[in-house]
């Protein structure tokens, strides 16, 4: 099994240089640097030494769980249709719910709104990407068009109308969508 280039990538992470790891690992540079081109292997005693120098353990070092999601297409999308409220939220980022903030696309029809937000903690920004909305925070409205965006501290109830439907981008933390 090859591990070399694993090792490197977390010696980088960590901002480590071959020196650097090899003296923390009380091993040669020249040993490190064989190990990270594959040229020899460790053994278990030495590749426990490097791993824990390096904020790791055999356990993770092995897991080859998949990488987590980075980048998402359109295709991966979840969208629902609120045609009471003449609204379509499309969660952009899947499963944002169970991270800090939860980006959502929402585009409101011609007389779409949202349901009304109670105060919480956390936070709200948008941007809106077409037409024009109205952003009720309490009992003031603030209004914002194209190329626009918008930031509040959710200490009062909010919600969004748009007279003659828009496109947003809305993020939220901690989620409440």
């Amino acid at each position: 099994m090859k591990i070399g280039n694993k090792i490197k990538e977390l010696r980088m992470m960590k901002g480590l240089t071959q020196e650097e790891l090899a003296d923390r690992a009380e091993l040669s540079k020249g040993f490190i640097s064989q190990l990270e081109r594959d040229l020899t292997s460790p053994s278990i005693t030495t590749l426990i030494d490097i791993l824990q120098c390096l904020g790791t353990n055999l356990k993770e070092f092995f897991n080859d769980a998949a990488d987590e999601q980075v980048v998402f297409k359109k295709t991966d999308y979840f969208q629902k249709d609120d045609l009471e409220l003449k609204n379509r939220i499309e969660w952009i980022i899947p499963n944002a719910q169970k991270n800090m903030m939860e980006p959502i696309m929402l585009t409101l029809e011609e007389g779409g709104s949202t349901y009304p937000d109670n105060p919480h903690e956390g936070e709200e920004f948008g941007y809106v990407i077409s037409g024009s909305i109205n952003i009720h925070v309490g009992n003031k409205v603030y209004k914002a068009k194209k190329d626009e965006a918008f930031y509040f501290v959710p200490q009062y109830t909010h919600y969004i109308t748009s007279k003659s439907g828009a496109k947003i981008l809305w993020v939220s933390t901690p989620p409440s969508f």
